[in-house]
């Protein structure tokens, strides 16, 4: 850990906007409600075997430089933001779900391995050896707390759906579930800067670093992937992945406007149009994304209003990990006013028409950030 501290330079860059702590507003709490039952998939966990390929994913760290702004004792901070990454990676845990725990870490303990803090709150996380999260030297260890918090959050039914705050407030059940926002933006530069140093990571040529969680395996969770849609693989915009099927279970009218929509599938995006004739000459026939939604209802017998700031009301809440094929499903913007609505198929997966010169099309819903979730019928 001290060769990677020594190893890796702070270079202070242009600021970093930090989002401010009020970006999570009130009434998105209903579509944070976990539901208490936990996966099945992370039993049976080695721990050495965490503690292995931490090590040798630090060790194997390139050197290079970490540009951040934003840390105030760097020196501390970075290598401890390593150890968070490096044990994501170990875990198989997407670039979301370290990004999670990055900004958890810099809300509780600013990326310091504390031996202090409230009552008996200790580490990077400030996990409670009263709680269960193992005993006081376990908790001081950067790799053993970093699994433990991983562990957790895996265990939370729909956190890859949830905002970075609400999941991290899913682990941490703070008393200040809206603090960990404002964390948002630079634990991703963080995350990024990090994983770039380490092996096979920064070969992305834009940058972007989208399959980092793609490196040579290092699973010791025996996990599959989950219902979010990845096991479908890259689906091409305008098709249906091969192997779905709407599920038998889904309720008849759901069913009707899932087909409905699927009709449309490969007409291109027109902001404002009524989407009644998608497939003729007339533009303004064509689907946004809340015509969509309006039409594919209609076409099953049910009415609903005409954009996302409205259908957004419709209906009644429920929980991302409820999510039943037809339910509405929204993101952008905020959980009182989003910007994007699409409905989901199960399985999964979501049909959208998402923006201008894109095609009405089916997407993992791995890739949505859900603020809230409605259902119609």
């Amino acid at each position: 850990m001290k060769a990677l501290a020594a190893g890796i330079g702070v270079v202070f860059l242009s600021p970093i906007l930090i989002a401010g702590t009020g970006m999570l507003l009130a009434s998105s709490a209903d579509a944070v409600q976990a539901n208490g039952s936990f996966s099945n998939c992370l039993t049976g966990i080695d721990t050495d075997k965490v503690a292995e390929q931490v090590t040798k994913i630090l060790d194997g760290a390139s050197g290079k430089s970490v540009h951040v702004q934003g840390l105030d004792l760097p020196a501390e901070q970075v290598p401890n933001a390593a150890t968070i990454v490096a044990a994501g990676l170990s875990l198989d845990v997407p670039k979301k779900g370290q990004i999670v725990a990055l900004a958890t870490a810099m809300q509780e303990s600013r990326l310091r391995n504390l031996n202090y803090g409230d009552r008996d709150s200790l580490g990077l996380f400030q996990q409670r050896p009263s709680q269960g999260w193992g005993s006081a030297q376990q908790i001081r260890d950067p790799v053993y707390t970093s699994e433990q918090f991983y562990q957790h959050l895996l265990k939370v039914s729909g956190w890859q759906q949830m905002t970075v705050t609400q999941a991290a407030q899913a682990v941490q059940k703070s008393g200040l579930p809206d603090a960990y926002a404002q964390w948002e933006n630079l634990a991703t530069a963080l995350q990024e800067a990090i994983a770039k140093t380490f092996p096979g990571g920064g070969n992305d040529a834009d940058g972007k670093d989208a399959d980092q969680g793609k490196q040579p395996s290092t699973s010791t969770t025996g996990c599959a992937p989950g219902q979010d849609g990845s096991g479908f693989g890259r689906i091409p915009e305008g098709s249906v992945p091969k192997g779905y099927a709407i599920p038998k279970d889904a309720d008849p009218k759901a069913r009707k406007a899932i087909e409905w929509a699927m009709h449309q599938l490969g007409t291109l995006y027109q902001w404002g149009g009524s989407c009644t004739n998608s497939h003729g000459p007339d533009p303004m026939g064509r689907c946004d994304c809340s015509s969509l939604m309006q039409q594919a209802y209609a076409h099953a017998g049910v009415t609903l209003t005409r954009t996302t700031y409205t259908q957004v009301n419709e209906g009644k809440a429920v929980s991302p990990d409820q999510l039943r094929p037809g339910d509405l499903i929204f993101s952008r913007g905020t959980a009182t006013r989003p910007e994007h609505v699409g409905m989901y198929m199960g399985e999964g997966l979501v049909i959208e028409a998402p923006r201008t010169s894109k095609p009405v099309r089916i997407s993992p819903i791995k890739d949505w950030t859900i603020l809230a979730a409605r259902r119609v019928l």
